[in-house]
């Protein structure tokens, strides 16, 4: 994933005059953008998630919901 990360990030920066077209167009453009950051959330989150997990670091799972105190 780290891979794959590190190639959407090659193409973003060596395509940025086409993607900025693309996402100025008018229209339903403004969904190009929307697109690329659902993209590179989705990848990078898989990465990161994979790295911490190979380190051996996990989230702290809680047993019951916390409460709020009045």
């Amino acid at each position: 994933m780290g891979g794959v990360s590190l190639a959407l990030y090659l193409l973003l920066f060596s395509n940025e005059e086409m993607v900025l077209k693309a996402s100025t167009g008018g229209g339903w453009s403004f969904m190009v953008p929307i697109a690329i950051a659902f993209t590179f959330s989705f990848i990078h989150g898989a990465f990161t998630g994979g790295f911490w997990e190979m380190l051996g670091l996990k989230a702290k799972v809680r047993k019951e919901p916390k409460r709020w105190s009045n």
